[in-house]
């Protein structure tokens, strides 16, 4: 029990305080950068605009969706031919459609995190190593927390990448770029602030997700929290204003549930 209790409290100083849960070793390709113009047309046919996924359609689709994923895994993202935008929308396109890719090898399921659970962070769902991009193998957490996260150190990725449930930043239904990335990343947070299912921001009331809790240590640039609200969100809101934060809810974001605010929330 001491030792679980160790890792824990380590894993979760990690998070909170901005390092990497798992440091992936720098890969050297030769490749150039990939379109993403098949991911970005399968995005508009099979998500809608609120971000919920018709993983059905993925499934009738699969043929094509299988191409995308063969681009990225025989093009990895290196420093010598690609831009480092180019790379950001590389990693957070690959996190997404990888995560579409599991939810369709065990579909139907209620939420992501009943293909393998376990202790949070640790050895769950986003451990499972089936991500192959050249002579690499990784899992979600690798591409999130020790390639997007470190490396790019952009606070907004948190608002771009998505774990299939309906407490997620929204999947954007097109693809990330790299001409447009910085117009996406800063939609991206606009849009998930001013989402009420996500986010409950009055003047002088703030519930906000818990995602701006496990991740504060990404937010340094702001003095608090709200500094951050007020930036990118629907309303000034008073500094002194207590902030709250929602439930978690892991219910699989399939479009059936945009009329279904119920789930299974993890306080």
């Amino acid at each position: 029990m001491k030792i679980l209790s160790k890792t824990l409290l380590a894993v979760s100083l990690m998070l909170l305080f901005g390092l990497s849960s798992c440091k992936v070793a720098d890969y050297t390709s030769t490749s150039k950068p990939v379109s993403h113009a098949m991911w970005d047309s399968l995005l508009r046919k099979n998500v809608n605009d609120a971000g919920f996924v018709d993983y059905k359609g993925f499934l009738q689709d699969s043929v094509r969706f299988n191409e995308y994923l063969g681009l990225l895994s025989n093009n990895h993202p290196n420093s010598r031919n690609w831009s480092k935008d180019e790379r950001l929308a590389y990693w957070i396109n690959a996190y997404n459609a990888f995560t579409v890719k599991l939810i369709m090898d065990y579909y139907p399921v209620e939420s992501i995190k009943d293909i393998k659970n376990g202790i949070p962070f640790v050895n769950t769902v986003w451990d499972i190593k089936f991500i192959k991009i050249e002579d690499a193998t990784y899992d979600l957490n690798n591409i999130e927390h020790g390639i997007i996260r470190p490396k790019f150190k952009d606070f907004r990725i948190h608002f771009a990448v998505n774990c299939a449930s309906y407490s997620c930043p929204k999947l954007l239904n097109r693809a990330f770029t790299g001409e447009k990335i910085d117009a996406q990343l800063d939609q991206a947070a606009r849009d998930f602030l001013a989402d009420p299912t996500k986010n409950i921001i009055k003047k002088d009331e703030v519930q906000l997700s818990k995602i701006l809790y496990w991740y504060r240590g990404d937010f340094k640039k702001y003095k608090n929290i709200i500094d951050f609200v007020n930036a990118y969100g629907p309303m000034p809101v008073d500094r002194d204003t207590k902030v709250k934060h929602l439930p978690y809810i892991w219910t699989l974001n399939e479009q059936k549930e945009a009329t279904e605010a119920e789930g299974t929330a993890e306080n």
